[in-house]
């Protein structure tokens, strides 16, 4: 899948922007999302799918349907 030409980004303020990054960064580091981290690299991804996290099991998914929300779209979740 390549990438598109345009580059999207957020249009904050400086202090918008800071407060943004330390949200993520406090998110990144919670223990649910470390354990993630590591169970993906462990698995390794690929190009070709995404890796979905369901409860327990890790599962090996289409992009397509992973980021589509399996055909109910993302714009009213």
């Amino acid at each position: 899948m390549k990438s598109s030409p345009i580059k999207l980004k957020q249009k904050l303020s400086s202090k918008a922007s800071a407060a943004k990054k330390k949200r993520d960064i406090t998110a990144a580091k919670t223990p649910l999302r470390q354990k993630r981290k590591r169970e993906n690299q462990h698995i390794g991804q690929r190009s070709d799918s995404d890796l979905h996290h369901t409860g327990s099991a890790v599962k090996r998914v289409s992009i397509k349907n992973n980021r589509g929300n399996y055909g109910r779209g993302t714009k009213n979740e």
